[in-house]
């Protein structure tokens, strides 16, 4: 089996571990994929407690690669990421650092909360992220970073801060999910969280190596080929979100062909084509921008899944219609019952049922139609029974 579609199978096989285990978030895994096969970095950007820093932990389980994590502040010491002072090495005359186990060693790196460090750790960032080296004492160092994950509350507003954002190609949004995700969530982390008591999920074996994605890095320019048509649907991408007041630099419109290309490799095809340019949608520099994204990319991505039903990876359809169908059920047989009901507990069933009709008209299966119709007599039950006043 050709190398390429052996590394494309095993990314596969990681993408379903993880989306195995986090609910509604195929489309972030994807993109923490197409990073760590294009050589680049990403940030998530969302509220506490959405599975940030619990994603990017379980894919460095899955990825055997010497892996760092810190939780910066901006009181933040160098000595904490790069490594303290070689003392021995610093009384001969030399000032090096002992890096071992440090960032400068590491192949996949977490920084939580990366905004709030300090400039001092932000100026040796850079050179990390962007050329791969760091500098200690006249020394350069080359490091074997693979990818780079940062998380954050909130996008960085200080001008200080917008070089290392713009080391973050891909901009992630991670927020709490949708209420009818709500039960299948629950379930879930009662798992994951059984996993952890007992140690199953410190077994998890990895699924690929380091190696293997440091030789995809290095044959990386065979992936580089596309169709004049592909660059000419992408060229008029570009001037139709630079016209809508979106940043998009001549060197970041060139890096993105690198994802698109990884994209490709992680379905096993040769070349990109426009289901690709879902990733355009994660370059926005500021959150209002996400919405303009998303307007101007997707009637390119359903005019191709028009055309290429098969091809559709996630959206609407992540969820399944089986488990939306499931919920209708559920909601269905609490909302009938005798059972008395407060006026919180039912508006939360009422935008529950108002979320899975957008989900399965989304869809628009002939059995997506039919359940949107179900959906329909149960909230008309609702209101008819006088249990709910308008």
């Amino acid at each position: 089996m050709p190398a390429n579609l052996t590394i494309a199978r095993k990314l596969q096989q990681v993408a379903r571990t993880l989306e195995g285990t986090f609910l509604g978030k195929a489309e972030t895994v994807r993109l923490m994929l197409i990073a760590a096969l294009a050589g680049e970095h990403m940030v998530l950007v969302g509220p506490p407690g959405t599975a940030k820093s619990a994603l990017v932990r379980m894919l460095s389980k899955l990825i055997e690669a010497s892996y760092f994590e810190y939780l910066l502040t901006r009181f933040t010491e160098p000595n904490e990421i790069f490594g303290p002072i070689d003392i021995a090495a610093f009384r001969s005359g030399e000032y090096k650092r002992r890096t071992a186990g440090m960032l400068p060693e590491a192949e996949i790196v977490f920084l939580d909360e990366v905004f709030k460090a300090n400039s001092a750790i932000l100026n040796s960032l850079l050179s990390v992220l962007n050329e791969r080296i760091y500098t200690v004492g006249g020394t350069v160092v080359r490091v074997p970073l693979i990818s780079a994950f940062g998380a954050s509350n909130e996008v960085p507003n200080d001008e200080d801060l917008m070089a290392v954002f713009d080391r973050f190609l891909l901009r992630v949004r991670s927020d709490n999910l949708d209420s009818y995700h709500f039960h299948e969530l629950l379930l879930r982390g009662l798992q994951h969280e059984v996993d952890k008591i007992t140690g199953r999920y410190d077994q998890q074996p990895p699924l690929l190596t380091s190696q293997e994605l440091h030789a995809v890095h290095a044959d990386f320019a065979s992936r580089m080929r596309f169709s004049d048509e592909f660059l000419a649907a992408y060229k008029g991408l570009v001037f139709q979100i630079r016209a809508e007041g979106v940043s998009l630099s001549d060197r970041r419109a060139i890096k993105m062909l690198k994802l698109f290309a990884a994209s490709a490799l992680l379905d096993g095809r040769p070349q990109a084509n426009p289901s690709d340019f879902f990733v355009l949608r994660h370059i926005w520099n500021n959150l209002d921008q996400a919405e303009i994204l998303d307007g101007i990319v997707a009637p390119v991505l359903e005019a191709w899944y028009r055309d290429n039903p098969e091809t559709r990876r996630f959206g609407a359809t992540e969820v399944g219609l089986d488990a939306l169908i499931e919920e209708i059920n559920r909601i269905r047989d609490l909302l009938t019952s005798d059972r008395s009901m407060s006026d919180i507990q039912l508006f939360s069933h009422l935008k529950a049922l108002g979320e899975i009709k957008a989900a399965l008209e989304a869809i628009g299966t002939p059995p997506a139609r039919e359940a949107v119709g179900r959906v329909e007599q149960l909230l008309g039950h609702v209101f008819q029974s006088g249990k709910f006043a308008p």
